[in-house]
């Protein structure tokens, strides 16, 4: 696995030797990265089940401000952070080492919202349903200053996952890739929701 464009074009992450972490390809990753290239110079990324940090780290390699990566496994923790040195990307990073809603729940002070926030829980076990039902009660509630009706969420996820809930929630889907195995779906906050 590498960095596909920008400062740290073509530098090998290390991933985890585990079932634990399912790196995303890199074809996969160069097609989720055309759509959304011209979100990221400047923006704020936020990398939830960050595995080896891959996806965090190609948004600042290819212009994010500051990217925010939770992801509660130490071993791969400790990877981000080694990758993160390795392609000389630390100083705009921060690597939290805690599940998803105590990580989201931590990021309650930001001052500002992040521009796209990416998560690519395992799959079928429900934790994209999870997550965005914990991101849909914060912003409801008017308690999340991390995310608002012009964040971006991208969910990586199997091609039989059901997102028919979402509209429930009071998001809308805005595009979904989809691949041989797998999808990407793009989702915002309806407007009128917050």
């Amino acid at each position: 696995m590498r960095v596909i464009a920008g400062s740290a074009r073509s530098l090998p992450l290390k991933t985890l030797d585990t079932l634990d972490t399912r790196p995303t390809q890199d074809r996969i990753k160069e097609t989720l990265f055309n759509i959304i290239q011209g979100d990221l110079p400047g923006c704020r990324f936020l990398d939830l089940f960050a595995g080896s940090g891959a996806i965090g780290i190609e948004a600042l390699s290819r212009g994010a401000r500051q990217a925010w990566f939770v992801e509660k496994n130490p071993k791969a923790a400790a990877i981000i952070r080694q990758n993160l040195t390795f392609t000389r990307l630390a100083d705009r990073a921060r690597v939290m080492e805690t599940d998803v809603i105590s990580g989201l729940s931590s990021l309650k002070s930001q001052a500002e919202p992040m521009d796209i926030i990416f998560m690519d829980p395992p799959y079928r076990s429900g934790l994209e349903r999870q997550t965005l039902e914990y991101l849909a009660s914060q912003l409801h509630s008017g308690s999340c200053a991390y995310a608002d009706s012009y964040t971006m969420i991208i969910i990586e996820a199997s091609l039989d996952t059901d997102f028919s809930y979402l509209d429930s929630l009071g998001f809308r889907i805005t595009r979904e890739k989809k691949y041989k195995t797998n999808q990407h779906i793009f989702v915002r906050l309806k407007e009128n929701t917050q």
